[in-house]
């Protein structure tokens, strides 16, 4: 069928598992087992099938089984629409990831056409009432699974911020150093600013369009005042050129992207989202990520593949069903962890139902 999911996975050497295979369809597959057992692993290694560090954001050398190996390597067989790739994705004594498709290297960056991965784990549930820089981060992945150009934007004005940041801490006032690194981060910046705004356009008009047992976030692009974005390349280059004196003085450069935040409302309370109780952050978190996987099914040609991390948590029953209902009615194939079989009940046969136990040190995955 056409579609995008995983209809095979095997993990070498991985976190946990020494070696594990599972050979799966469309459907969503529901995974449950002790705490420690591994399921948070096995999901953060369908994470790696899209650009990026992971759900967890974890360096390469951090994910290898201990002290046995020096590398791991991750297979999957991928169904992206109506083809269907063989990827491969390694790490070699603590270095880099690599990655091959069908048989030739590719950057990490070609997954992101070829796949859309989208996940909500236990971390992200303080998103609302932590600093902004998870916001912004949380955006971008957003913004990134409909351009996903927009990573490689990203790295290009964090690389140039830096070089400029190093300029204002050795105090160089000769503007002729600035100019190309601010000619950089003022085309990146000013795509980044964007990208970001069209995936919240994005956003909203999917939310607008559902309808959904999960509460509706309003959106916002902010920043402190007197740090706001200016609008386009050009007006950019010159906010940082006449920003320089300032920036002086901090040491870093105040304008930008960088210092945007993601402000969000409860549309129908009126209330900011991080003033809420933590079940409404958690149902808005869903309501996003779902809007986000509605948004990508009309823009990618099939719903992504998502990753739900112990998503039972604090979601009363009723909500717990309406996400299946909500997953189930996508057409996702959704990898979903919990502690127990039964928070899974719901799903029947929709799903299909692995449980994940530690014997000896190793994980061990065994469908039910």
């Amino acid at each position: 069928m056409a579609g995008l999911y995983l209809s095979s996975l095997s993990l070498s050497h991985f976190r946990s598992h020494r070696a594990a295979r599972l050979e799966v369809d469309a459907r969503p597959i529901a995974i449950h087992g002790p705490n420690g057992a591994g399921k948070t692993n096995l999901i953060e290694a369908v994470s790696m099938f899209s650009p990026g560090r992971g759900l967890r954001r974890a360096a390469a050398q951090d994910m290898v089984r201990r002290p046995e190996a020096l590398g791991w390597k991750l297979t999957g067989i991928l169904q992206s629409l109506h083809m269907v790739h063989e990827v491969e994705i390694w790490s070699e004594a603590g270095g880099s990831r690599q990655v091959r498709i069908d048989g030739k290297a590719a950057a990490q960056l070609a997954l992101g056409r070829i796949a859309r991965v989208l996940w909500l784990v236990p971390s992200m549930d303080r998103l609302w009432i932590e600093g902004a820089e998870g916001r912004r981060r949380f955006l971008d992945r957003i913004t990134m699974s409909f351009l996903p150009g927009h990573a490689e934007a990203v790295l290009s004005f964090d690389k140039a911020m830096r070089e400029r940041n190093r300029l204002l801490k050795d105090q160089v006032r000769d503007a002729h150093w600035y100019l190309a690194l601010e000619a950089q981060m003022a085309q990146r910046g000013a795509e980044i600013d964007a990208g970001r705004r069209a995936a919240l356009v994005e956003l909203h008009a999917a939310q607008a369009a559902a309808e959904t047992a999960f509460p509706a976030a309003e959106l916002e692009l902010t920043a402190t005042a007197g740090d706001e974005m200016p609008e386009g390349a050009d007006a950019y280059r010159e906010a940082l050129a006449e920003s320089r004196f300032r920036d002086l003085v901090a040491g870093r450069t105040l304008i930008g992207p960088h210092r945007a935040d993601l402000f969000a409302v409860y549309a129908a309370k009126g209330v900011p989202a991080r003033d809420c109780s933590t079940g409404e952050q958690k149902a808005l978190l869903v309501s996003l990520i779902l809007a986000n996987a509605r948004a990508l099914m009309r823009d990618f040609g099939a719903p992504p593949i998502l990753l739900l991390d112990e998503v039972a948590a604090h979601l009363d029953a009723g909500r717990r069903a309406a996400l299946y209902d909500e997953v189930c009615g996508l057409g996702a194939q959704a990898w979903m962890t919990g502690t127990g079989a039964e928070l899974f009940a719901e799903l029947g046969t929709r799903a299909q139902h692995f449980e994940v136990t530690e014997a000896g040190g190793m994980s061990q995955i065994a469908p039910q």
